[in-house]
């Protein structure tokens, strides 16, 4: 059942809301007709009762040839027919009701206990009550009365004006409802701006008291976490400032020191890993890229993160096709491709290839980046999302933060695609970023193939 039921709060509260009027909306209408039954049933047995003592007045005080005639007027003019009754009678009985039988036990108080009942007498239907001409008298006579006058009429009324009740407390019950559903729904809506990373819309502080305390207090949080986070800017900024100006002035020395060629490289090697490091803390505290997405080619994008990469002698191969025009924040995603390939040359050595490939499927485009280095195993792929997370048993000889993949993974949901980290056969580990191919402008993406005709 729980398929079957709404989820959101609003609809959970608006459909107990209906179950329960729906429900006193019956109840009620039960207890009145509980306590209306006996009621009605007294006034229709004194009409029915009266009819009877009538008809038998009429048939007795009437002249005998004028009786025929008298019968024939009840019927036109009243509805009515009397015949007498014969054992061989095909009776229908009356429904069994708790309303028919207090009718029926009311009229037989009046008329007498002989008095008998049926819906159908033969082949005709009606209310059908017998009766003597002398109380002393064996022989019965059936009155048959319309239905419509023992039948409860207005009961349509009744449904249309209790429908129309119904559907009035249910509108002021969504409306009742709403009053809470929107406001958590704005707030809910607000939470995931924060998780992601960028400052919510002021949320409007009004509404129920407790709505408008809970407002309140979250655009209070909000505006809190905004000055942290740009107080967090200001220092990582003077940070990058007061560390690396020392540094290149360190390198400088290095170098020039005379040093043998050795440890130069060496001490070298260390500088610049720690301005590597604290280029990943500044990237990892600027946030969600804020750059507008822009149409990019991404085949020569990736060719041009590589080329460099070549120069310094590393085997990168690239398989790709000619053109695949996807919306993108250059440099955020240039500095996400770059991340990769430095984790690949760092853990996989300068001396084993790197596996550069950019292709499209479905809606999605791929940048993957495969190395031969140790791997990460799979129970551990989704911990080194995670900012300074190192897996110290596979790359225990490497240096860095553990920031790399996090800032990675940032940058790639900022794109609202996804980062697939996946084991590559025969050893080292395949990096594939999901991009959506979608352009808000030209209202689709274009992959074209090398004889420029549409590919997949």
């Amino acid at each position: 059942m729980s398929h079957f039921l709404p989820r959101t709060l609003l609809w959970q509260t608006f459909f107990l809301i209906a179950l329960l009027l729906t429900l006193a909306l019956a109840t009620w209408s039960q207890i009145f007709r509980h306590f209306e039954e006996p009621a009605r049933a007294r006034n229709l047995a004194q009409m029915v009762a009266s009819v009877v003592n009538l008809t038998r007045t009429a048939l007795i005080n009437s002249e005998t040839e004028r009786r025929t005639e008298l019968l024939i007027e009840l019927a036109a003019l009243e509805g009515m027919r009397i015949y007498p009754a014969e054992a061989s009678d095909e009776l229908k009985p009356l429904p069994d009701t708790r309303a028919m039988k207090l009718l029926t036990e009311e009229v037989r108080r009046q008329l007498g206990t002989h008095t008998r009942f049926a819906s159908r007498w033969k082949t005709l239907d009606g209310f059908w009550v017998s009766f003597r001409l002398d109380p002393d008298d064996e022989q019965d006579f059936w009155l048959m009365l319309p239905s419509e006058r023992i039948e409860q009429t207005g009961a349509l009324e009744w449904l249309i004006w209790g429908g129309g009740a119904l559907l009035a407390a249910l509108i002021g019950a969504y409306m009742i409802v709403s009053r809470i559903g929107v406001p958590l729904r704005n707030l809910a809506r607000a939470a995931r701006v924060v998780g992601s990373g960028r400052t919510p819309p002021h949320l409007p502080e009004k509404g129920p008291l407790e709505i408008a305390t809970v407002a309140k207090a979250f655009n209070q949080m909000a505006g809190d976490l905004a000055r942290t986070d740009a107080d967090r800017a200001l220092i990582l900024a003077g940070v990058s400032h007061d560390l690396r100006t020392p540094l290149a002035r360190l390198r400088l020395g290095i170098e020039m020191s005379g040093a043998p060629d050795t440890d130069v490289r060496a001490m070298v090697a260390d500088v610049e890993e720690m301005d590597r490091i604290i280029g990943q803390f500044l990237d990892f505290g600027r946030g969600e890229p804020q750059e507008p997405l822009k149409v990019e080619d991404l085949p020569a994008l990736v060719a041009d993160i590589a080329e460099p990469y070549r120069l310094r002698g590393i085997k990168v191969r690239m398989d790709a096709p000619k053109s695949l025009e996807v919306p993108v924040r250059t440099l955020p995603l240039r500095r996400a491709i770059r991340n990769l390939m430095d984790n690949a040359v760092r853990y996989a050595g300068e001396d084993n290839p790197i596996s550069l490939s950019v292709s499209a499927r479905n809606d999605e485009a791929l940048i993957e980046v495969a190395d031969r280095g140790p791997g990460i195993p799979e129970a551990d792929m989704d911990r080194m999302r995670h900012p300074f997370t190192r897996l110290e048993e596979a790359r225990s000889n490497t240096k860095g933060a553990g920031l790399g993949l996090a800032i990675v993974e940032r940058i790639v949901t900022s794109h609202k695609g996804r980062l697939e980290l996946r084991s590559r056969s025969g050893g080292g580990l395949r990096a594939i970023i999901h991009l959506p191919i979608h352009d808000a402008r030209r209202g689709r993406a274009r992959l074209l193939a090398p004889d420029d005709t549409a590919s997949e």
